[in-house]
């Protein structure tokens, strides 16, 4: 009894549910809103009510429905068959879709739906007629599906009640198709919405979607927000992995003193007076200074004290700086416990950009050159600075060039010679090269492999000392008469001068001789000023290393480093700052490679030497600290 209790229940509330959709009037069965009716076509309601039916051609089984509409209908499917493509062939796409997926065919009312808005009048009319008879052939079906539902329940016949709940469920989506249909037409919405959504419904597609805004290019705003919130941590990550290896390589940079490579010097043509200036690209004499470590890559043994070391970019590439022909370089070395620095000219040619090569002479006893000699290996770091010096030509400057050197001073005129014969420069390049003897000539196996492949070049030896050799070239001192004898048309040629002091103050007096122009000649040279001769006494100057007595020391004050000493008279301003550890760089201490410039903030000084600052310098008000001396109390900026 309880068994039949239960299922009068529920047979009880089906025919509620029967009973509220069949009440009369249509506008009372779509109180519950325009798509209700057209979201209640899907799911199982579709499925044949038994077997039979089920085994029923869709045809026959619409014709059995809808009596006296047989033709029309025949029209509309023949119509629909033939359409390959547009909204029924859609249709016809989805049922063969849902027929291998073993869903139910789409009701033929849904293809009159994706037809809906270019079907004529008349056919409204007729479809609309479609559906009512749908719905009364639909509720005739339901109601035997629930009487047989109510029979069996009785006799406990379970098999019987599934095939009752098949015909009553396919009587019941009949109703559903039938009264979407009618709903469509009445309120004017898109059928093909209606198809469309059924058809969603039974491929269990989610439509939970269907009612989300569109934003930006049809996408909903929350995978569009969610799009650019990825879209940026995505940027940001980029951006983020690009400054760290920036970051990464400035640190190694910082670590092994590199800057980013300078660009290649680039070669250009002469023109045909010194007036008509290249266009070539050069790097600034003024550009920033550069300090680092470099690779020395290989040494080659030039004499046997003279050695070549080539310097390379620890990073590989190009190096990290950029130099002129003639300019310097400074070296930080380690000697007996202290820093030492010494400078050496660069002898590559700049159009070599991969490395530099410095070459040093050995003298025993000086701290830098013993290191570089006994110590330094191939493959060690080395610090360096620069490149300084202005003691440099381009081809520009003139269309001929006379380098006058003697010993380890041809490093700067190699560089130059290099760097013309490299560039093809058209212009007269004459060289005379002094030495004690043929054994101690530097480069002399280049120097005459380059005059060989290259007419303009003119390179004259001449040795002091040739007893013992086979020696058949010029002898002694370079002189007057010898460069006389050389070099024609001298007067027209920029000279370059290289080597000890006393040479070179001997060779700058024979080109003024010569007629020359002053503001033609270059000097250059490293280390202490040895054999310089001594300025004369001034009138009422004390003897240099005597204090006067009752005359009080001047005293040197150095702003930037907030410190301040004796000044003794004998003693030049970066004498003072070693003392007392005021770094000034320096490397000449002769007056003559500028490196050691500060600015002379009060006082007055006196220099003996001033060759490395120009009119622009000196009207600035900076001194050559290695020069400067006083009497009185002076303030510089260093």
């Amino acid at each position: 009894m309880k068994k039949i209790g239960i299922k009068k229940a529920i047979i009880s509330c089906i025919m509620i549910v029967v009973a509220s959709v069949t009440a009369p009037g249509w506008d009372a069965m779509a109180q519950d809103g325009p798509w209700q009716g057209m979201q209640r076509m899907g799911g199982p309601a579709n499925r044949k009510g038994s077997d039979a039916m089920t085994q029923q051609d869709p045809e026959q089984e619409h014709r059995s429905h809808h009596p006296g509409l047989q033709q029309g209908n025949d029209q509309t499917s023949q119509s629909t068959e033939n359409q390959p493509s547009g909204p029924a062939g859609m249709m016809g796409q989805m049922g063969k879709m849902m027929k291998q997926m073993n869903l139910p065919k789409p009701k033929e009312l849904y293809p009159s739906l994706m037809e809906f808005p270019e079907l004529p009048i008349e056919k409204r009319v007729e479809l609309q007629a479609t559906a009512h008879q749908r719905m009364k052939s639909s509720i005739k079906l339901f109601s035997e599906g629930i009487d047989s539902l109510s029979r069996e329940a009785v006799t406990d016949n379970y098999a019987a009640m599934q095939e009752s709940v098949k015909v009553a469920k396919e009587g019941l989506a009949q109703f559903e198709s039938a009264l979407a249909t009618h709903r469509a037409l009445a309120e004017g919405k898109s059928p093909r919405n209606v198809a469309l959504q059924w058809f969603k419904r039974e491929m269990n597609l989610d439509n939970s979607a269907a009612g989300y805004s569109k934003g930006i290019f049809e996408f909903s705003w929350f995978h569009f927000s969610l799009m650019l919130i990825l879209t940026v941590f995505a940027a940001v990550m980029i951006g983020m992995y690009f400054f760290k290896m920036r970051r990464a390589s400035f640190l190694l940079q910082d670590v092994l003193g590199n800057a980013p490579p300078a660009p290649s010097v680039k070669a250009a043509p002469v023109p045909a007076s010194a007036s008509e200036q290249s266009s070539a690209t050069l790097p600034s004499q003024r550009s920033k200074k550069w300090s680092g470590k470099l690779r020395v890559s290989r040494i080659f043994k030039e004499t046997p004290d003279v050695r070549t070391f080539r310097l390379m970019n620890p990073l590989g590439g190009m190096l990290p700086f950029s130099y002129l022909p003639g300019q310097f370089l400074s070296v930080t070395v380690m000697a007996n416990g202290k820093t030492e620095k010494r400078s050496y000219t660069i002898a590559s040619s700049p159009t070599q950009s991969d490395y530099a090569e410095i070459t040093v002479k050995h003298k025993e006893g000086t701290g830098v050159s013993d290191i570089l000699f006994n110590h330094v290996q191939e493959g060690d770091l080395l610090e360096f600075s620069g490149p300084s010096g202005a003691f440099t030509f381009t081809g520009r400057e003139c269309r001929c060039i006379l380098l006058i050197g003697a010993g380890v001073g041809i490093t700067p005129l190699m560089s130059v010679l290099r760097y013309l014969t490299d560039r093809s420069w058209p212009g007269d390049i004459y060289l005379l090269y002094g030495n004690s003897t043929p054994k101690d000539i530097i480069f002399k196996e280049e120097f005459e492999y380059l005059m060989r492949r290259h007419a303009n070049l003119h390179v004259v030896f001449m040795v002091s000392n040739p007893e013992g050799t086979d020696w058949a070239g010029p002898t002694g001192h370079i002189d007057k008469e010898f460069i006389a004898r050389s070099v024609p048309d001298i007067t027209s040629r920029y000279v370059h001068i290289c080597g000890p002091v006393p040479m070179m103050e001997a060779v700058k007096k024979i080109m003024a001789e010569l007629g020359v122009p002053k503001d033609r000649i270059k000097i250059e040279a490293f280390g202490p000023a040895l054999g310089k001769p001594e300025p004369a006494k001034r009138p009422g100057e004390a003897e240099v290393g005597k204090k006067e007595p009752g005359v009080a020391l001047s005293t040197v004050r150095f702003a930037l480093s907030d410190k301040s000493a004796l000044l003794p008279p004998d003693k030049t301003i970066l004498d003072v700052a070693d003392d007392i550890g005021v770094d000034i760089d320096n490397s000449c201490r002769a007056g003559i490679c500028g490196l050691c410039k500060v600015k002379l903030r009060s006082g007055q000084i006196r220099m003996e030497v001033e060759d490395a600052l120009t009119p622009e310098d000196k009207a600035e008000g900076f001194v050559l600290a290695c020069q400067a001396k006083s009497t009185g109390n002076i303030e510089v900026e260093a």
